[in-house]
This record gives structure tokens, sequence and C-alpha cells, in this order.
């Protein structure tokens, strides 16, 4: 579905200009076999915060990129101020007076507050740096941004929230018009959330246009006026958003998938008796500034599912679970034994196996053969004193390859040849020649065709009935609520809910994430 837009004469913001400071119409990109975008369209009004959303891969980075340079663009017009312009570098489009600040700060922190603030627009005497202005003119940005900071302080003594905030006022030195805010939250606590908002109002009742992107609701309609919906690359609608209810925003932004699985035969999984002692037990785990402490227990032969938006604290809760983070509240127990998971191998050692959601930086290692892969993290385990003899690493090799219907069938292929699903099976075969009693699992199914998707749901099936305890991870809520015996919801960082799957729909858990878990 496609909403209609308001029309350019419906601001949202009252008193706000009619006209559009910035207009994107028809944009369309695409890279080699992928659509990133399809004719899509965003207005930001002067004196707005406009909010655009969407889950992973939805295309708001790639729109932005298009905005302020980074992109070329393959059909589509970018109308700033009412003149058409078309942007070959983010100088360009800094210089039209559009400006983005990123989550990960791209400032210097060696350099001073002032230092970095004027940095390639340092103000001149005599052919050299006039400090003295420079120093004149960063008081002033601050000033009028109503922030505390020394501008002699070296930026990298400062908390990120002080450093983004640093970073705005660069962009307000420059006049800007457009402001782009690319997950400014997704570090701060709420003390420093309030700050961050205070600041944008601020450039907004001036008259500046934002472009707010962030995954976290109560945040995304405590500070916007306006809100872009993308979906799959495309346009889903453009709205107010005190006239959007948080459960459409969550059903625009995920869609419906449509019944191209079929329905997984799995074996009902036994009762839990009552007095049966977890696998894996947490109670108030959680990490500062990451995730609210979260109770969770996850049983023999269960698998349980974590569901909630991009940026609910899915993630982070696996990584506490493996000990890729360490948690600073709580306690865990294996087996009702307490446990302090301070590494990876700590949990590798309590037969605890994690598969990452970005496939690429934290698990596929490209240039080595399927083989090779399939085998790191058994040698790991094993340690590299004690190398896995030929003729064993041969055979488990042929056993998980065939068991997973690995293709091709070549064990000495590279693995970056083979297809995403494929890569997906193989990474999965890793860390289950380690006999795992516990399989996290953080997006199995992300990016791969449907029928390694439904290969790869199967063997989660097959692994509880087998007495595996399972997390699964999955932006899709049919997928989860499809396999999993429990949906734990999450969002903003919090555990709002626990549900039976056997007895629970998306509806259900959409509804959960969009009223926080408030019946």
């Amino acid at each position: 579905m496609r909403t209609t837009p308001a029309g350019p004469a419906d601001p949202a913001a009252p008193g706000a200009p009619s006209r559009p400071v910035v207009e994107m119409s028809g944009i369309t990109i695409e890279f080699p076999g992928v659509k990133a975008l399809q004719d899509v369209d965003l207005r930001l009004f002067p004196g707005e915060v406009h909010a655009l959303m969407g889950e992973n891969g939805a295309g708001k980075s790639t729109l932005i990129k298009a905005l302020t340079g980074v992109y070329s663009y393959d059909s589509g017009t970018v109308t700033v101020g009412g003149t058409e312009r078309g942007f070959s570098s983010p100088a360009e489009a800094q210089a039209a007076g559009i400006s983005t600040v990123y989550q990960e700060v791209n400032l210097c922190p060696n350099l001073s507050v002032t230092e970095n603030i004027v940095l390639g627009r340092e103000p001149r005497r005599r052919g050299s740096i006039d400090r003295r202005a420079s120093r004149t003119r960063a008081r002033a940005v601050l000033s009028r941004l109503h922030l505390d900071v020394d501008p002699d302080s070296t930026l990298g003594t400062h908390p990120i929230a002080v450093q983004q905030l640093v970073a705005i006022a660069r962009a307000v030195d420059t006049d800007c018009r457009v402001l782009v805010l690319d997950e400014p939250t997704s570090s701060l606590d709420a003390g420093e959330v309030a700050e961050l908002f205070r600041v944008v109002r601020a450039l907004r009742d001036s008259g500046v246009a934002i472009l707010f992107v962030s995954h976290f609701l109560d945040q995304v309609y405590e500070i916007s006026d306006r809100m872009t919906v993308l979906r799959n690359g495309q346009l889903v609608g453009e709205h107010r958003t005190a006239d959007l209810p948080r459960l459409r925003l969550v059903q625009e932004m995920i869609g419906r998938e449509l019944a191209t699985l079929e329905d997984l035969e799995r074996a009902a999984a036994h009762p839990v008796p009552s007095d049966a002692v977890p696998r894996l037990s947490g109670r108030g785990i959680g990490r500062t500034g990451a995730l609210a402490p979260v109770d969770l227990d996850v049983h023999a032969g269960r698998v349980v599912g974590l569901a909630g938006l991009l940026g609910s604290g899915r993630t982070e809760l696996t990584r506490l679970l493996f000990g890729a983070d360490r948690a600073t509240s709580g306690e865990l127990r294996v087996d009702g034994r307490p446990v302090r998971l301070r590494s990876p191998r700590q949990a590798i050692a309590h037969r605890i196996a994690f598969s990452s959601e970005d496939r690429k930086a934290e698990g596929v290692v490209g240039d080595l053969t399927v083989r090779d892969n399939l085998l790191l993290a058994l040698q790991a385990r094993r340690g590299w004193l004690r190398p896995i003899p030929r003729r064993t690493g041969d055979e488990l090799v042929a056993k998980y390859m065939a068991a997973l219907d690995v293709r091709p069938a070549d064990p000495d292929a590279l693995l970056r040849n083979l297809s995403g699903g494929n890569q997906q099976k193989v990474l999965l075969a890793r860390w289950l020649l380690t006999e795992p009693r516990l399989l996290l699992l953080d997006e199995p199914t992300r990016g791969i065709d449907i029928g390694a998707k439904a290969q790869i749901q199967q063997l989660v099936a097959q692994l509880a009935a087998d007495g595996m305890s399972v997390v699964f991870v999955s932006a899709e809520l049919e997928e989860v609520v499809r396999i999993c015996d429990q949906v734990v919801v999450l969002r903003d960082r919090h555990k709002v809910a626990e549900l039976d799957g056997a007895t629970s729909s998306v509806d259900d858990v959409v509804d959960l994430i969009a009223r926080g878990g408030r019946s």
C-alpha cells in the first residue's frame, strides 16, 4: 500500500511555510542485482522535524545518501529551495545548506571543540588561522544552542552525547537549512536524549528542516511533526505524526509476509515441567546504554523468539548471552549454576554457540574454503596446538555439508563464491560441529532466498525436537511466531511482554510492539 502524501499546502507544523525546502521526487537507485530505491518521494519543510521510518534494508540510508551527494540516482529529481539540484559530493550538499550528523561522530577527537566547529572553514588573518576569531565564532554558535561546553577543551575528552552536540554546532555554523540526524540517540541515555531534543527543538523553531532517523518509537513520536515510511525500497506513505497510530506505523514498516513458505511440520514441543531447571536462565541481565535488565528462561528442546523492531535490543541481548558483550547487571545461570561469561570462549566452553546477524563482518571468511570455514569454531574450541586430524575433518565436513544441503557440494570452494543462503548454512554448520546445547541465531534467514529460508527453518525445528535449546531472532514476525515456542517482545531496549508461541499471532506481537506491552 502507498499512502498519498498530504498536499504541499498542508505542512504538519502550525504556521510552517507551504513550500518544502527539499523535495525528492521519483528517486530510483539500482545496484547490481538490487533495486535499492524505487520511485521514492520525500518532502522536508522548514521548521519541522521529519522522521524517516523503516526496518533494516528499507532504503533509509540510501535515500539519505542520494540527498547528500554520496550516491547518484538513476532517475528522479531533487529540488532545494525551489531549484532542481544534483549533488556529486557531500561537500556540494553542505554548500547548499544540507548537513548530516551520523550515529558515529565523524569529527577529530584529538582537536579542540573550536577546531572541530570551524575545521575547513577557519577564519584567517594575514595568511594564518585566526585563532581568536575561531574561538569567538565557536562560542557564538555554542551560545546560540545554549551548550555549556568549553570551546578550548579537547573533543575526545567529552562523552559521545556532547560530541554529537558539537557536530550539530558545526552544522549550524555552516548556516544549514536542512539537518540530517542519522540514529543520533542510539548510544545516549535518557538525560542525554533530553538535551539533544532540546537542541533539535531550538533549531526547528529557528526554521531549520530536520530529518530524524531512529528506530525508537517513543522518541519518534516525542520529537517529530511528520514522518515518511519506507519498506523494501519503496514509499509506503507520508503522514502527520499525530495522525498515525503506532500500531499502523508498525504495520506499515514490517508489512505482512505472503504465505510463500509451507507450514513447518514440527513435532509439538513437550510441555515444560513446572520444576524443570532452565538450560539458560537470566535474571536482570542488562548492559548500561544498550539494554535494560531482562529476565529470560530457555529450556531444553524449546525455541525462544526475540521479536521487535530494529534497535529494540534483540541483538544486544543475544550478544550478552554469548559473552560477546559483558553484562553490567544481573545474573546468568547454566543448568541452574551461576556463570560469568566474560568472553565468547567461556560461552563456547559452556556449549553455547552464536551466529551473528552481520554475516559478512562477523561470520564469513570469504578467502577461506568451505572446509576451513566449517572447522573454524571446532578448531578454536580444541585450541590451535591440537589441530583436527585431516581424516576427521573431512568426515565432519562431508557430514554437515550433506545434512545442510550446502551447494555446491565442494568443500574446497571459496566461501565468498557461494550464495548468501549457502554461506548461512556453512555458518550454522560451523557451530553445529561444536555440538552446542544452546544455539543463538541472530537473523539467520535475512537476505536469503525462499528455499534456503525454508531449509534453515526446518533445521531449527529439528534441532529443537532433538533437545537443543534455540534463541531465534528475526525481523520477520511471521517467521518468529511460526517456529517459536515462546516469543519475547522487546521495544526500545526493554522487554515488554512474553507470549506463548502456540497461541499467539503476528497481530498480537505487532500490537504489543506498538503499545509497549500495554494492553
